[in-house]
Formats: structure tokens, sequence, C-alpha cells
């Protein structure tokens, strides 16, 4: 996240960026600011959003994270490696609630 005063996010950087940024400079060092190669607008989120959601925007949008905006300050980022983890362990519980039905 870039934040310039800690709180508000004003940009994302990820490693897509920076490729981009090499590629457009023709390789070698990034000698670019990060404000010159982040990505804006960020989409944000709030704690209470539902995590279909989040993997279907992550998913078209390609984007890895999605910061967590309280009252305009960042409260956290959830990565989709977060949200494929929360995925697993519905599916674990579902499979196991599925198994005593049949076995039960």
């Amino acid at each position: 996240m870039v934040s310039s005063d800690g709180s508000t996010v004003e940009g994302i950087v990820s490693e897509r960026d920076v490729v981009r940024h090499l590629q457009r400079a023709g390789g070698g060092r990034v000698d670019a600011a990060v404000q010159e190669i982040m990505s804006t607008p960020v989409r944000t989120c709030a704690p209470a959003a539902a995590v279909d959601d989040l993997m279907r925007v992550m998913t078209e949008h390609r984007n890895p994270a999605r910061p967590v905006v309280v009252d305009g300050a960042l409260a956290g980022i959830v990565s989709i490696g977060d949200v494929v983890k929360h995925r697993i362990d519905e599916l674990q519980i579902e499979r196991d609630q599925l198994t005593a039905y049949i076995t039960g």
C-alpha cells in the first residue's frame, strides 16, 4: 500500500506494476519513484465485505490484495491467499457435514 500519512490509501504497488515499469523502461533498474509506478485508484473494501464478492473482484481485476478501509483509514489488507484459505476451510466443513450425514 502507498500512503503518505500511514492511514489513507493513495495507491498500491504490486509485482505487476514493477514488471510493467521495467517493460516500459527497457529493463534494468527501477529508478522511478513509487508514485510513478503505483496503481490508482485503489479498490478498497469494508470489513463486512462478502468473501465471495472479494474473490470475484480480485479475479476479475487481477488484484491479489484488497485494502480494508474503515472511516477512510486503512484497517487491514485481505490477500487472495486469505480468500482461498477461507474457501478451503468452508469446503472442508461442508465435506465433513456431508460425510457425517451419509454415514450417520
